[in-house]
């Protein structure tokens, strides 16, 4: 189909503003999906958008919607494309929105501890502007130098501190943003509020489908005192899950809680390994006197539970390194496809979607790994973040391979009960799974929803939703 809004669009915004060169349109074709990556290292044609907007103000971004909405056109917003669930996937007649030149700082209050950015806002250059001011969102996700805030809002997104500072849904404020027929709302007023449900969670994990984020206000906290740093050998999952279990339900907050099974200790930290032992990592951060008491109790509780003390260095190097991760093609060009999948159940469930789940992907065929690590931690219950790989002698398996390992693990983890989507979103990957966590009668809500902000069904359609 010929693409004809090229120029209008040009007039509207401005031809600095708008593309359709190849180089464009070919670099937003996916986002960091594996799969969308082995497809195009395949040679397989992966399809772009007819053209990208780069917008730099709200009123852009508004003129936009609008006149896409005039002409029933999809819109796929698009922040630094560090998503991996399929949330980008345009058509060769729909518009990319680029968010990413709107990047500014838009005010810091160091009274109120908030600040405002854009939402094309680089993550690390967002928490790098308020530590200039002794202060942290305390969001850090795996992604955060490829991310945007605006990127964070959509899918719902953790960060490795969570356990402390919460998820973006406990450290956002307010935000802006435009709906599918054009209009600006502005969501969040009070640090807290009554008035009605709370609109913002329509917005937060909606990956794109119910409009466009353009800005976000963030609540922030001040940078700690002090930061201490602990580890411990685990004898089983199991193991290591009660004695987390136990300190957070003592009221210690760790940021960072991280339980590893003897599997990845012995892939990721080999010069820890000890008697096919797991490691649970904590870094412990804020006033002096609470981390000096928190080491103390955390000591208490893990010689109860019969954790043994590790050297406390592991720690340190993890946080040093820990967004060094191989790209997809990498492994590709090794002979693996991989992934990793984040979940959640209860305290009570844990063990069981553990279990479960490394036993069904190592049903897999051509699978060389099944492992897991905890790195979110609640006073209910857990996140567990598997990894698996496999490595078949025809590449052209791989993907059969790929879906099958998400497949085995979702459905091993619905049935004993975990949640199937703890972070990442869901896109297009998870979205025939989604009947797991909301039920039959919440997709239709989700639906009526969708419907109801977006009849026309332009923005980033076939994502999140099942098909029907």
């Amino acid at each position: 189909m010929t693409f004809s809004h090229t120029q209008a669009l040009s007039d509207l915004l401005g031809a600095s503003k708008v593309s359709s060169a190849e180089a464009d349109t070919h670099q937003r074709r996916f986002d960091r999906w594996c799969v969308k990556h082995y497809r195009d290292w395949r040679g397989q044609t992966v399809t772009a958008p007819a053209c990208v907007v780069s917008p730099t103000t709200t009123a852009e971004v508004q003129a936009l919607i609008r006149y896409a909405n005039q002409h029933a056109i999809a819109v796929i917003p698009y922040g630094l494309g560090s998503g991996v669930c399929g949330g980008i996937e345009p058509q060769g007649d729909d518009i990319l929105l680029d968010m990413s030149r709107m990047n500014q700082v838009c005010d810091i209050n160091p009274t109120d501890l908030l600040a405002t950015f854009e939402a094309g806002k680089n993550g690390l250059e967002a928490e790098e502007a308020v530590a200039a001011h002794g202060l942290t969102i305390g969001h850090w996700p795996q992604s955060v130098a490829i991310s945007t805030v605006g990127g964070w809002v959509s899918t719902r997104a953790s960060g490795q501190f969570s356990t402390a500072y919460g998820n973006i849904e406990d450290i956002i404020y307010a935000m802006e943003v435009v709906l599918p027929n054009g209009e600006i709302v502005t969501l969040g007023k009070a640090p807290r509020a009554a008035a009605g449900p709370d609109l913002r969670h329509l917005i937060m994990g909606a990956e794109g489908i119910m409009g466009v984020v353009t800005k976000v206000t963030l609540s922030l906290r001040r940078q700690p005192e002090a930061r201490e740093f602990s580890a411990f050998y685990c004898h089983s999952m199991a193991q290591g899950f009660e004695a987390q279990r136990q300190i957070v339900q003592a009221d210690w907050r760790p940021p960072v809680m991280r339980q590893y099974d003897a599997s990845e200790v012995t892939r990721l930290f080999p010069n820890y390994e000890s008697d096919d032992s797991g490691l649970l990592l904590m870094v412990h951060e804020g006033p002096a006197g609470r981390v000096t008491a928190e080491l103390e109790a955390i000591r208490a509780i893990a010689d109860t539970v019969g954790l043994v003390e590790a050297d406390s260095s592991v720690t340190k190097g993890w946080l040093d390194h820990r967004n060094h991760v191989p790209e997809w093609v990498d492994l590709l060009n090794m002979g693996v496809i991989a992934d990793t999948i984040e979940v959640s159940a209860t305290w009570q469930q844990i063990d069981a979607v553990y279990n479960n789940t490394v036993a069904a992907l190592q049903t897999v065929p051509s699978i060389a790994l099944a492992s897991a690590h905890s790195s979110h931690v609640y006073r209910s219950g857990i996140n567990l973040y598997f990894t698996f790989a496999c490595a078949p002698t025809d590449a052209a398996e791989m993907e059969a391979l790929y879906f099958e390992a998400w497949d085995k693990a979702l459905t091993a983890t619905a049935a004993a009960g975990g949640g199937i989507a703890h972070h990442h979103g869901s896109g297009r990957l998870r979205r025939q799974y989604l009947h797991h966590d909301l039920g039959d009668q919440g997709i239709e809500l989700l639906r009526t929803v969708k419907h109801a902000i977006d009849p026309k069904g332009i923005m980033n359609p076939g994502n999140l939703l099942p098909e029907e």
